[in-house]
């Protein structure tokens, strides 16, 4: 609704329902089922923390095929605070009861990864669309093209 206002755009109650229809029928980039099957062999408990609701959250991960594979399906709807307030970071510590040390934030926004670094998470930027960094003061320990930089960067030696 602020979007079509600032931009001056009518935003009839049908076409406001259409956009958020679409919502429920997004696609998953092609990499995204076999990276995160990769995650899960190799035991890395997963979750998945975002701004959307749980119905759009549901939708997705049945659209692309993913059910099973996230231990928890986290909406900051729950919080009532969207990223990037702590209060939505904090989400990902309560349901995995593990330190913000043990847990990689993996992030598509930069902004997303920005906020999950102050938030104290090592972070992953997956900086699919290949945009500036944030000028925010901190950085992401590790950036990547896609998931599957994601699980060499987790499965590497350290």
């Amino acid at each position: 609704m602020f979007a079509a206002k600032r931009l001056q755009l009518e935003l009839t109650p049908d076409k406001r329902a259409q956009l958020m229809q679409a919502y429920l029928g997004l696609k998953t980039w092609p990499d995204v089922p076999s990276a995160l099957r990769s995650l899960q062999e190799a035991g890395i408990r997963l979750a998945f923390l975002s701004n959307m609701t749980a119905k759009m959250l549901e939708a997705g991960i049945t659209n692309a095929g993913l059910e099973g594979i996230f231990e928890h399906v986290l909406s900051t709807d729950q919080v009532r605070a969207y990223k990037p307030d702590p209060r939505a970071y904090q989400m990902a510590i309560d349901a995995l009861k593990l330190t913000r040390e043990d847990i990689l934030f993996a992030a598509f926004a930069g902004w997303d990864a920005a906020g999950a670094k102050w938030f104290g998470y090592p972070t992953f930027w997956v900086n699919r669309l290949n945009l500036p960094g944030e000028e925010l003061g901190v950085a992401p320990d590790a950036i990547g093209r896609d998931l599957t930089d994601v699980v060499s960067f987790v499965k590497a030696p350290r």
